[in-house]
């Protein structure tokens, strides 16, 4: 799970009461898988980001971000989703957005298979169709476009990190695309 912080921002912790609220208690964030899909509504191609993992690697990943203080979900899932993919990256979400999984994060590994060493998240996972232009932004390095199959393949599985791999097959498998 990668982050940001804007620390005057309203909704936004200082990034000491950001650390004792980590310390204290779960955070909760949404992940986004970007996907592109045919008149049909069929998912034919997956949106990885390229970036820098919590622990300094670099992997791929879905996009994900905490949820401020006082947002709505379908708000969080905006935002992040055009901080990561750029603002005319047309996301469509319905209009009341159900989570296909909720994704428990854990700073110990081994507990779930989301790990994530800065804190206990909870995250709500959407798969969400983009139809415009998608640009990395923020501190993602790139974005590519993958169909279902290599996206679940062992090689892009291995280069995500903290279950974002577990979470990917999850999200083709709820849209009835794991290979």
């Amino acid at each position: 799970m990668r982050e940001t912080t804007d620390g005057d921002a309203p909704g936004w912790l200082t990034s000491t009461e950001l650390a004792t609220a980590r310390d204290q208690l779960p955070i909760l964030y949404i992940n986004a898988v970007p996907v592109r899909v045919d008149d049909a509504g069929t998912v034919t191609h997956v949106g990885l980001l390229l970036g820098v993992a919590p622990d300094g690697s670099i992997s791929r990943a879905v996009v994900s971000g905490r949820v401020l203080h006082h947002e709505r979900i379908r708000d969080a899932l905006l935002r992040h989703l055009e901080k990561d993919l750029g603002a005319v990256a047309l996301p469509h979400l319905p209009t009341a957005p159900q989570p296909f999984t909720v994704a428990e994060y854990f700073p110990t590994p081994g507990v779930s298979a989301f790990h994530d060493p800065r804190q206990h998240a909870v995250s709500l996972a959407y798969v969400v169709p983009v139809a415009g232009d998608c640009e990395p932004r923020q501190d993602a390095l790139d974005l590519v476009w993958l169909t279902p199959e290599e996206a679940a393949s062992p090689e892009v599985q291995q280069e995500m990190s903290g279950g974002q791999d577990v979470l990917v097959r999850q999200a083709l498998a709820h849209a009835g695309r794991l290979p």
